[in-house]
């Protein structure tokens, strides 16, 4: 895990000086608007979805350069809806990433401005970056992937589900179908969008990097779950307990803490297998599918 923790290190600075390059700067009209993109997508996060597009391409031999823009693409996606999600309307929380949440620092309105700039300037992003090497076709692949992943039939439909489903109680299949449209699809894309940029990719592989990406989706989810009973506030950067608290349909609340836990190998087991076509060159794949499932935060 030493050279994963070097590469999650290494990926991080590097996403985050993307990211700073491509924000609009907090001195620029609207000032408060900009300032509150900034001040929730920049130093903060796990960076998990750009990090697996990075590590994507290294296993498809992209260089890094090409992966930038996509890389930021995705992680505004998620910022915006990380800031939605925290809204009084939606979770009430006050806290993300061990700071105050955007509508606590700032104001709702401001809140909502800037998750929804923030969605527009992902897809600006994949429209118009330079360091995106692909011609004009590959680039509309890239959005409209990005587009489903992102909306109704995507995270925002999921995030739908979750809210309709609060006091209720789902079976598996309905818990994993809510759990692959709100979070699994957006880290789908993450490592769609590394398939993406590279137009010759043979079909058979892609599908195969999808599924992974499909079982570490949902192994994500299943272990946000667990740390939402078993870790802390402190640990986690933002409210230990919610879910519990909101009465949502949790992994842990169907299946069991052991069951959960059970589950969690069993996706982490069915992604690494998706990879049985790669050699060396998808070992960082590998060891953040295991990462995902064995994370504290």
């Amino acid at each position: 895990m030493s050279k994963l923790k070097a590469y999650l290190t290494a990926c991080q600075n590097r996403v985050e000086r993307a990211l700073d390059a491509r924000l609009p700067g907090e001195n620029i009209l609207p000032q408060k608007l900009h300032q509150a993109m900034r001040y929730t997508v920049l130093d903060g996060g796990k960076r998990t979805r750009p990090l697996l597009t990075y590590a994507t391409g290294q296993a498809l031999g992209l260089s890094e350069e090409v992966l930038d823009g996509p890389a930021c693409a995705v992680e505004f996606i998620h910022v915006y809806s990380l800031i939605h999600d925290d809204l009084p309307a939606m979770d009430n929380d006050d806290l993300r990433r061990g700071k105050p949440t955007c509508h606590k620092a700032y104001d709702e309105a401001t809140a909502i401005l800037a998750g929804d700039a923030l969605q527009a300037l992902a897809f600006e992003i994949l429209a118009n970056d330079p360091s995106i090497r692909v011609d004009a076709a590959a680039r509309l692949k890239m959005i409209s992937n990005l587009t489903k992943a992102s909306g109704s039939q995507g995270m925002v439909g999921g995030q739908a589900i979750d809210l309709a489903s609060v006091g209720t109680k789902l079976n598996l299949p309905e818990l994993e179908n809510m759990h692959i449209h709100k979070t699994g699809a957006l880290i789908r894309a993450s490592v769609n969008m590394a398939a993406l940029s590279k137009p010759d990719l043979d079909p058979v592989v892609a599908k195969n990097l999808d599924h992974y990406a499909k079982c570490i989706g949902l192994s994500f989810q299943v272990k946000d779950d667990i740390l939402d009973v078993e870790s802390d506030t402190a640990t986690l950067g933002k409210t230990q307990g919610k879910d519990v608290d909101n009465d949502k349909p949790t992994y842990p609340a169907l299946l069991g803490m052991a069951g959960a836990k059970q589950k969690a190998q069993e996706l982490h087991e069915q992604a690494v297998a998706s990879l049985a076509g790669f050699g060396s060159e998808a070992d960082l794949l590998r060891e953040l599918s295991l990462y995902i499932i064995e994370r504290t935060h």
